[in-house]
């Protein structure tokens, strides 16, 4: 039998590691619910809830972020492994619940809610500022410096990247041409269909020109590797805030098929990246590596610099929607949550 203060010792551990959105945290409190509301599950068979428990939480994600997880089937079945919460301890997670008619729910929902407070609070930052007084390491370090948000650096350091390049970008009005060298027209008439559909080019218009666009990829999975950028004139975009070991450097180029890497990183880690590259036979494959110190500097040029007219207003615009695009606004408590009266539910172990 897992002890109480063991299994609230796993829940926690999983809290900690949870990123903004709360996913697997919400999974297990909805497995509670479930059994205090219905009991038709038994926490110690796992093939009772381990897929419907999916279906639960992404329920009421809907309702509490607007949003589900998108994350791989193996990394969401993670959580019930023996590191995580295993049926033996969400049985004792779900007797403490019953005993105390669902402080353990309650309990998490309230971390969930602290921990939206200190979003809010974080963003607010942004959304207040304007051109002439943000600081964007001010900014990045709000995330850096709450326990609470440290999980979301990552899509912070993303966004942050994404705003500044696509203003950039835009603001110069940088165009991609496609063109075909007339001594391969007779190729190009032969496949006329295929350069149509494909390349949107044809005997009549052997040129085609673009505004050139920074994408972000959406999500970045469990592993933290693979592209979080790309752009349409064959760059893709890295973005790394934490420390890079061998394995990881080449997981990072080994899931990117273009030659053309960009790899943001914290300044220390420049370095270190550039000798990892290089060992592993890949350093050929980085186009540049960008560090924080030049987005500090990039950003003060574009808020505060020679053309600010010109780029600031676009950035803190691109900034802010992206923002408001990645983070769910939770400001007050979900109506949801209000029906079911957690607020009343309290217990002195579970604060």
């Amino acid at each position: 039998m897992i002890s109480k203060v063991a299994a609230k010792e796993a829940l926690d551990k999983i809290i900690s590691k949870s990123r903004i959105h709360f996913y697997k945290p919400i999974q297990i409190a909805e497995i509670l619910y479930r059994i205090r509301h219905y009991g038709d599950i038994n926490p110690l068979n796992l093939e009772e809830y381990r897929n419907e428990s999916k279906r639960w939480r992404d329920e009421i994600s809907i309702q509490l972020l607007g949003r589900k997880c998108t994350s791989s089937a193996r990394f969401q079945d993670d959580l019930f492994n023996d590191n995580a919460i295993p049926p033996k301890v969400l049985n004792t997670l779900s007797q403490e619940n019953l005993s105390t008619g669902g402080a353990v729910e309650a309990y998490i929902y309230r971390r969930f809610t602290n921990k939206h407070n200190q979003l809010f609070n974080a963003l607010s930052y942004c959304r207040d500022s304007d051109k002439s007084n943000f600081s964007v390491i001010d900014f990045i370090n709000s995330f850096w410096n709450e326990p609470g948000l440290k999980r979301s650096l990552d899509k912070i350091y993303e966004i942050v990247v994404y705003a500044l390049f696509s203003a950039l970008v835009e603001s110069l009005n940088l165009k991609i041409e496609l063109s075909v060298d007339e001594s391969k027209f007779d190729i190009l008439d032969e496949f006329k269909d295929f350069s149509q559909k494909v390349m949107c080019l044809d005997m009549t218009r052997p040129k085609f020109m673009q505004d050139a666009k920074i994408y972000r990829v959406g999500v970045t999975n469990a592993a933290d590797r693979g592209l979080d950028m790309y752009s349409n004139w064959g760059v893709a975009i890295q973005i790394k805030h934490l420390s890079l070991d061998t394995t990881l450097a080449e997981n990072i180029v080994s899931n990117i098929s273009s030659n053309r890497i960009i790899i943001v990183c914290k300044d220390a880690e420049q370095d270190i990246i550039v000798s990892l590259m290089t060992q592993i036979g890949w350093r050929s494959r980085i186009q540049s590596v960008v560090t924080e110190k030049d987005l500090v500097d990039w950003y003060e040029k574009a808020l505060r610099g020679k053309y600010a007219e010109v780029v600031g207003d676009k950035l803190m615009e691109t900034l802010c929607a992206e923002i408001a695009e990645e983070f769910p606004s939770v400001t007050d408590l979900p109506d949801i949550l209000k029906l079911r009266h957690y607020e009343n539910i309290t217990d002195s172990f579970w604060v």
